[in-house]
């Protein structure tokens, strides 16, 4: 399942081994919101890609008929966790946490698989990051861990990138993390019958440039998917569309000497087994003109159109 733009109107689609099938054109009553489409219950994907199975070649997209938005443009939450590989937390300086450390993202953070990661006009400390991300499928608070995976609608990928003195200014890593043009999300969500149980056992990777940064396995996370969803449920309740992005390996580019902060001209790949890859280039930003529609910062390349 995907959330694509087809001639600039959202729509959904679901790959098959013919190609993207849009959804949204065969039946306007699936809509183009996969967070919509999760609160219809657990059953509507597997009937929408039982649907796209079957579909009319008619509705099958070619790779330049089409482009990605984020997954799930508008979450109710995007909670994110820090510090959760072991061999991260030490290089950040920071001891193993005890709980889960987490903070949160905003949507006008998040960005689609092709589109370019935004170094800003007030810092040149763009850093990657990549994680495994969870996407929530049915309400639920107080949810025991033991049935905790029963939660989840499925998994993509995620590069939290993090404009570290920002980030570091404060005990509070919520500004640094939240720049607009800085969280890739997708592109595909995959359902859990797919994955081993829990997406345990996958290789995560980084590479920049194609020069591989990060390369860890899923296995060693400190908290895991289950565990994670538990927790946060104590809280709050959770409900279809949130994304949870659990953490990241080491190997970011503020760990390193000298430190890899991302340039514009990079490219940057997070893969995870079976679950492919999420592909970004990098752009500088340019302040938005006087007048125009959108007050944020944009990529160059777009600021000059």
């Amino acid at each position: 399942m995907a959330s694509i733009l087809v001639k600039e109107v959202p729509a959904l689609g679901v790959r098959t081994p013919r190609g993207m099938v849009n959804m949204t054109a065969l039946d306007p009553s699936v809509g183009s919101s996969l967070r919509a489409l999760l609160e219809r219950g657990p059953g509507a994907l597997a009937t929408l890609a039982a649907r796209a199975a079957e579909a009319a070649e008619s509705y099958v997209l070619s790779p330049a008929e089409f482009r990605f938005r984020p997954l799930v443009p508008e979450p109710s939450k995007f909670l994110c966790l820090g510090l959760n590989y072991v061999a991260h937390a030490s290089e950040a300086t920071y001891e193993t946490p005890r709980h889960p450390v987490v903070f949160t993202r905003v949507p006008s953070s998040l960005l689609a698989h092709g589109e370019p990661l935004v170094v800003p006009t007030c810092s040149n400390q763009l850093d990657y990051e990549a994680e495994l991300a969870v996407v929530v499928g049915r309400p639920g608070r107080n949810i025991p861990r033991e049935r905790a995976l029963e939660w989840v609608a499925g998994y993509t990928l995620f590069n939290d990138g993090s404009i570290r003195d920002y980030q570091k200014r404060t005990p509070q890593w919520t500004v640094g993390k939240n720049f607009d043009g800085t969280g890739p999300l997708g592109p595909e969500l995959v359902t859990p019958d797919e994955l081993p149980e829990g997406a345990r056992g996958l290789r995560i990777q980084m590479r920049v440039g194609g020069e591989l940064l990060q390369d860890a396995n899923t296995s060693d996370m400190i908290f895991d998917v289950a565990t994670v969803i538990a927790d946060l449920s104590e809280a709050m309740t959770l409900q279809p569309g949130d994304v949870i992005a659990m953490g990241t390996p080491s190997g970011v580019g503020a760990a390193r000497t000298p430190p890899r902060y991302l340039r514009a001209g990079d490219v940057c790949e997070v893969s995870i087994e079976r679950l492919g890859a999420l592909t970004n280039p990098v752009a500088d930003a340019v302040p938005a003109r006087a007048g125009a529609s959108r007050t944020h910062e944009q990529p160059a390349a777009l600021a000059a159109k």
